[in-house]
């Protein structure tokens, strides 16, 4: 269970989510897509067009040849001295492949798309529950889809506790934009809910059907809108990986020189823990995002080596500032713990 915090404006998570079902398409995962804001059909039209072997060797031998060019004119400019540290990767897994790679200017195929079976679930054609779900003593429009996962689950042989006769297969779920007020909720629209448990019975169920179920799902929620930190505390508890999204549109980092090369920040809160009380902890912390003209990256985040002489002396002491409030693992795993020098 992954549960990713959107973005404010919910325009990088949205994509993210995208990329989780396109995925799923490519690898012919069986998808159950659940919305109450955009109906399932539509979010399905929208995933990105893969870049499949050709069309994907030609995208990153381009954009190998554009490194290998930047990191000749680094070695003309850089100081002798600092020739021998060693290099900072930009990415976790650069130039090689894990998955696959999606072009986000072009939209995936109907052919490809029809290739999957979907379930979809919209909240507006629903039907309303039946009698026996009301004693969940839950919001409706939670019992009605999890209702219908369980009927998913069941009847199309993703159960692992039954044994099953047909070729094995993988169900993704995907809800999008969970616990907002479209959902009936109303965990985003004051400190002190009149149904503050609806949310937190909805992801315990659900944990427990994805348990026994040859499943994984991804819930997208406005955690920025949700002001009780105690049911934030909660859901974080019941999830497996908890990410979130910090763009920078609308907020003065948007404009702030020492994050021009990207679009937003990701924290990632929690990761699986298996067979183990304690979860590894990554070498990093200080990731950040940024779209592309084709493809969205997450790469780590690493302050600029040396600022131009046009940016004054006052702006200067206002990055050196906003360096601080970065986390001790920025720039700091090719030097071990030093300090950096500007």
């Amino acid at each position: 269970l992954v549960f990713t915090e959107e973005d404010k404006y919910g325009l990088y998570s949205n994509l993210l989510f995208k990329y989780f079902l396109a995925e799923g398409v490519v690898c012919g995962h069986e998808l159950f897509v659940a919305s109450a804001k955009e109906h399932p059909d539509n979010i399905l039209k929208e995933l990105p067009a893969p870049l499949l072997d050709d069309s994907y060797r030609k995208e990153l031998g381009d954009e190998a040849a554009a490194v290998k060019s930047e990191d000749f004119q680094d070695s003309m400019k850089i100081a002798w001295r600092y020739q021998n540290l060693p290099k900072m990767e930009t990415s976790p897994t650069t130039y090689t492949r894990f998955g696959h790679y999606y072009d986000v200017s072009k939209k995936m195929s109907p052919e490809l798309c029809q290739s999957v079976k979907l379930h979809s679930f919209y909240l507006h054609e629903e039907l309303p529950c039946e009698p026996q779900m009301k004693t969940w003593n839950m919001n409706s429009g939670y019992a009605r889809l999890l209702q219908s996962i369980q009927r998913i689950i069941s009847q199309e042989g993703f159960d692992g506790s039954d044994p099953q006769k047909k070729q094995r297969n993988v169900l993704r779920i995907g809800i999008q934009s969970l616990g907002s007020i479209l959902w009936g909720d109303d965990v985003c629209c004051s400190d002190a809910p009149e149904d503050a448990q609806s949310l937190t019975k909805f992801l315990y169920i659900l944990r427990a059907l994805l348990r026994k179920s040859l499943s994984a799902c991804v819930i997208t929620v406005p955690a920025h809108l949700i002001q009780n930190k105690a049911i934030m505390e909660r859901v974080t508890n019941l999830s497996d990986m908890v990410v979130g999204l910090e763009s920078f549109i609308g907020s003065e980092r948007e404009t702030n020189p020492l994050y021009k090369d990207y679009h937003g920040l990701v924290h990632v809160h929690q990761i699986p823990r298996l067979n183990s009380l304690i979860c590894d902890v990554s070498d990093t912390k200080d990731l950040a995002f940024r779209l592309k003209r084709k493809q969205f990256t997450i790469e780590r985040l690493h302050l600029p080596p040396d600022l131009s002489d046009t940016v004054s002396r006052a702006s200067k002491q206002d990055l050196a500032g906003s360096a601080k409030l970065l986390s001790s693992g920025c720039g700091a795993m090719a030097i071990g713990k030093k300090h950096l020098d500007f």
